[in-house]
């Protein structure tokens, strides 16, 4: 499954800013002390409305993943895609594909690391890879 491109607005372009120097920015309140996801105009647990970009730890966990199974083009096979919902370290929950999928078995629980790829004609998105357990 390719990536459809995504494009920056004025309310995202700080998230994808990080995203192309390679950092995870989540949402944070400054008054709650808690972060929210990406796409958040308020606090999620104070609905506070002071949030600001901060960077993330880019750590997580796997709370759950389904295969999206591949759709053949012109007669070939495609390849499954693996998503998975991932809660990271500081707490909001983001939905990934994950990109090792198939070399490491996902598994609820499994740690993982936020990655970046630009899909060609877009701007660079996280996805998920599975780490090894420590």
């Amino acid at each position: 499954m390719s990536m459809t491109p995504v494009v920056r607005d004025e309310y995202s372009a700080p998230f994808f800013d990080g995203a192309e120097r390679g950092e995870l920015m989540l949402r944070y309140s400054p008054s709650s002390g808690c972060w929210s996801a990406p796409e958040a105009r308020v606090c999620a647990t104070s609905r506070a409305a002071d949030l600001e970009w901060r960077v993330a730890s880019g750590e997580g966990e796997l709370v759950s993943w389904t295969v999206i199974p591949g759709r053949p083009r012109d007669g070939r096979p495609t390849t499954d895609t693996v998503v998975g919902i991932v809660e990271t370290a500081e707490g909001p929950w983001l939905t990934l594909r994950i990109v090792n999928a198939d070399e490491a078995a996902p598994a609820v629980g499994a740690p993982v690391r936020v990655e970046f790829v630009r899909p060609e004609g877009g701007e660079s998105v996280p996805v998920a890879r599975l780490a090894a357990r420590s």
